[in-house]
């Protein structure tokens, strides 16, 4: 049993706009978001962040905005995923994601060692200003371990993961934190990462959407909620594709392309059955990926100030059943 079991809200505010995703918005706007957030939230708002976030960016708009709002540091909780450190701009464009964060003015590198992710929490806390982190996890190990060419390169580099969480676990255990866990597109490397560290919560992303939901990824969730281990369901719009967007997972999708055609062709079919049933893609999508059991909290982001209430009110709708047997009907869901 998990005696340090993490107590989260059904919605956790991600900060990815504040780092300019996809376009830059001012920061009147951002001001707004984090004042919404701040209003709406049930209880203390929690907001997600990391160093990949615009190089930075994310973590420093956060911070500011949290201090404009006169938030009081021990009234907000924040949960900054590690491993992206923030550099100087040295090219054009930042050498990471390129062509998805717009107009910022660092680069960040990946740095995932015991040594890698004291400094990027450091880091991390320095960009929040009077703000800091308590709750802190390794960021895309997966990515990490795509890089490795051979087996024995991909063993030194998930011994490098393995030396970042001793790290996150000495900040845990000097009360720098109050919990750890992981963040990863990639649900099996959270799995792999699980049976070697002592993990208070995750969080996967991309992975369990109304789109793509494997069984075996369901059953692995069951078994997090038999230890206690906390989940939160991220990116449960596949990057925003699912409510309208041109991004799958964060990569732009040709609609003439074969992939394009078979994602399309399943968002048209499922737009058509939400209108069918007078209810909207996000509720559908955000009830799919709350609702499944061992599922903690959803993190939603937006770089709309209106969409924060709404964004909340999605824990408590009802969809109705007639809607999920439809979806299984035309074979848009497994189950």
């Amino acid at each position: 049993m998990n005696k340090n079991k993490v107590q989260l809200p059904p919605v956790i505010f991600g900060t990815s706009g504040l780092g300019n995703i996809y376009h830059e918005i001012p920061y009147e706007t951002k001001l707004a978001i984090v004042k919404e957030c701040v209003i709406h939230a049930k209880g203390f708002p929690m907001f997600d962040s990391a160093g990949k976030y615009g190089a930075g960016l994310a973590l420093e708009v956060l911070g500011k905005c949290l201090k404009d709002l006169k938030v009081k540091p021990d009234e907000v909780l924040i949960s900054n995923k590690l491993a992206w450190y923030q550099v100087p701009l040295t090219t054009p464009e930042p050498t990471f994601e390129k062509g998805i964060w717009v107009n910022i003015n660092h680069d960040a590198v990946q740095r995932i060692s015991y040594q890698g992710i004291l400094d990027c929490f450091e880091q991390g806390n320095e960009l929040l200003g009077d703000y800091s982190s308590q709750m802190a996890s390794v960021h895309d190990p997966d990515e990490y371990l795509a890089t490795a060419t051979t087996k024995e390169e991909e063993a030194k580099l998930y011994n490098d993961i393995l030396e970042a969480y001793h790290a996150l676990t000495e900040l845990k255990a000097q009360g720098k934190v109050s919990s750890i866990g992981v963040g990863s597109k990639q649900w099996k490397v959270i799995q792999r990462i699980s049976q070697d560290i002592d993990l208070d919560w995750v969080m996967i992303a991309n992975s369990l959407t109304l789109h793509s939901h494997p069984k075996e990824l369901i059953n692995f969730i069951a078994e997090l909620h038999k230890k206690e281990v906390s989940v939160i369901n991220s990116a449960v719009f596949n990057g925003g594709f699912l409510i309208g967007g041109d991004h799958y997972n964060y990569r732009y999708i040709d609609k003439t392309s074969e992939e394009g055609e078979v994602l399309y062709g399943w968002r048209d079919r499922f737009f058509k059955l939400c209108e069918d049933f007078k209810i909207t893609p996000a509720e559908a999508c955000f009830s799919f990926g709350f609702n499944i059991p061992g599922v903690t909290s959803v993190a939603l982001s937006t770089s709309t100030p209106e969409k924060i209430k709404s964004n909340i009110d999605m824990v408590t709708k009802k969809i109705p059943e007639a809607f999920w047997n439809a979806m299984k009907k035309e074979r848009l869901i497994s189950y």
